[in-house]
């Protein structure tokens, strides 16, 4: 399965460099920049499993992205963003409602995003599609819990005291949006979804977990302007 993945997000990162080389079809040069915000709905893949819930928290950055040529009726370009990303889980379990736990994981991420689009060049609405793979680098935790989880046994909790053993993140993202274009800029409207293929913790043969990596469910808002085009 994580072979599949890689070969398609060195796919998607090939077409993400093909899209700043002159092309086949009507040549575009039209560089944008902006801002982005929004909200994460987090969770953890742990293998073992472990009963979790989801985890909102605030993602922000700034944008640049150059369309490089329209192809029949798409529009083709590349994005490249830096984000700040707060991630992580949350525990709770519906028979024990006073065990609680949460892990808020700061990372700054970096995407690498074939950008397509189908509509208005000029005013108007674009639908528009972004895939490729993405970085992160973690930057620091933070945890909440309650007190008497020594007092119940049949839990997994191996995760609760563990340290983020890797630091560098990678996967691969996409999502879809709408965009407005008028005359002072452009507003996006994007839904968005990271699998990880790294793992947090260590996870060779003789770590407790096997598996501890992240999905994130992004909605985002964004505004660019035109630097040239």
């Amino acid at each position: 399965m994580k072979i599949k993945i890689l070969l398609i997000t060195l796919l998607l990162g090939t077409c993400w460099a093909n899209n700043i080389q002159a092309q086949v079809g009507e040549q575009r040069y039209n560089f944008s920049v902006g801002v982005n915000g929004g909200v994460n709905l987090n969770s953890v893949s742990f293998q073992p499993t472990v009963s979790k819930g989801t985890l909102m928290g605030p993602t922000m950055g700034v944008m640049a992205r150059y369309i490089s040529e329209k192809y029949f009726g798409m529009i083709c370009g590349a994005q490249l963003e830096i984000n700040y990303s707060q991630q992580g889980w949350t525990e709770s379990y519906q028979d024990y409602p006073e065990l609680a736990y949460t892990r808020k994981m700061n990372y700054i991420n970096i995407p690498f995003l074939a950008h397509l689009a189908f509509g208005k060049e000029k005013y108007g609405l674009q639908f528009f599609i972004n895939a490729g793979p993405q970085i992160g680098f973690f930057l620091s935790d933070s945890y909440t819990q309650s007190d008497n989880w020594g007092d119940y046994s049949g839990f997994v909790v191996e995760q609760h005291d563990a340290p983020v053993d890797n630091r560098f993140d990678y996967g691969i993202t996409g999502g879809a949006g709408v965009e407005l274009r008028t005359k002072i800029g452009h507003f996006q409207v994007e839904g968005r979804y990271y699998y990880a293929l790294s793992d947090f913790y260590s996870t060779t043969k003789k770590d407790y977990f096997s598996r501890a990596a992240h999905g994130v469910i992004s909605v985002k808002v964004a505004y660019l302007f035109d630097v040239f085009k």
